[in-house]
């Protein structure tokens, strides 16, 4: 059994889900957003993120985690922010040995829709499609996390283990 935790990095609102994958039947067990408190620096946002994200692993065990690697932002500062909590998270998962995989947003679309220029509509629909679910999740942050988990269930090297 593996328990899966996909992460869509954010500064505001990190996505992230959780599955459980057992002889080739993947569950969710939960799913959302963390969310930070706004207009706080950007230093404690992280450890708000740091600390959601560890209640997590540890109340659902996780075995290995999948993260989205991030793309080149016109926004600068943006950009930054992001790598800040992206690195946040890479070295919260590492310091709980988690084995972490890592996809481009163009990975994830091309995997999830065929498309690797598809909307996030597109994505959240795949997910409903995919978990067999009665709506498309919400907000996109979580139906990402989702995809994001379900495409490090499909990977190979998570079978080597």
């Amino acid at each position: 059994m593996h328990i899966i935790l996909g992460i869509d990095p954010g500064t505001t609102d990190v996505g992230f889900a959780v599955i459980c994958l057992e002889k080739n039947i993947r569950t969710i067990l939960t799913y959302g957003v963390i969310h930070t408190t706004p207009k706080i620096p950007q230093a404690k946002k992280l450890v708000e993120i740091m600390h959601d994200l560890r209640e997590i692993i540890r109340e659902y065990r996780v075995t290995h985690a999948a993260v989205e690697k991030l793309y080149f932002s016109t926004n600068i500062k943006t950009g930054i922010d992001v790598a800040q909590s992206r690195g946040m998270i890479v070295a919260t998962l590492a310091d709980h040995d988690i084995d972490i995989l890592e996809y481009t947003p163009l990975q994830i679309k091309k995997a999830l829709c065929g498309n690797g220029k598809a909307a996030k509509k597109q994505i959240g629909r795949a997910v409903q499609l995919l978990f067999k679910l009665d709506a498309i999740p919400t907000p996109d942050d979580a139906a990402d996390a989702l995809g994001i988990a379900y495409l490090a269930s499909m990977n190979p090297a998570l079978f080597l283990k």
